[in-house]
């Protein structure tokens, strides 16, 4: 099992908004049967599946590793994965101004099918929209 504390220190350098996870609140997901992480040295996915749908809880790059294929090869882990777990559909949340990670996953075959609006919370006190993707397995 991933360490929690290493994972909430990589979501802490990697997140403001939405905020970052605890490592209290990292290791309870991992405790989950349904959930599962993939990790990289530089960066992490979590995600979960029940019955035939799986979800990216959170996918976490260090700042200096982006644009480096981290997360891309973590989103291809995430499908193979949730494909052998049984899932037909996948699907996220992401901040819908948050636009290296829609190109991410653009690339990975998810399209946009609802938005959230005023979903997340920045520490200023901004409000912003999480678009919400998914793509077939």
């Amino acid at each position: 099992m991933p360490d929690a504390a290493a994972l909430a220190d990589l979501h802490r350098a990697s997140f403001t908004t939405p905020r970052p996870w605890s490592e209290a609140e990292i290791a309870e997901l991992l405790h989950s049967p349904h959930v599962f992480a993939l990790t990289e040295p530089q960066g992490f996915l979590m995600a979960r599946v029940i019955a035939d749908e799986a979800e990216i809880l959170t996918l976490a790059v260090a700042p200096a590793a982006r644009r480096t294929g981290i997360g891309a090869r973590l989103l291809a882990a995430f499908l193979t994965t949730a494909r052998s777990r049984g899932a037909a559909t996948a699907f996220l949340e992401v901040a819908a101004d948050n636009s290296a990670a829609l190109a991410l996953y653009a690339r990975a075959d998810f399209v946009q099918t609802g938005r959230r609006r005023d979903y997340y919370h920045a520490p200023d006190g901004t409000v912003m929209d999480a678009a919400v993707l998914a793509r077939k397995i």
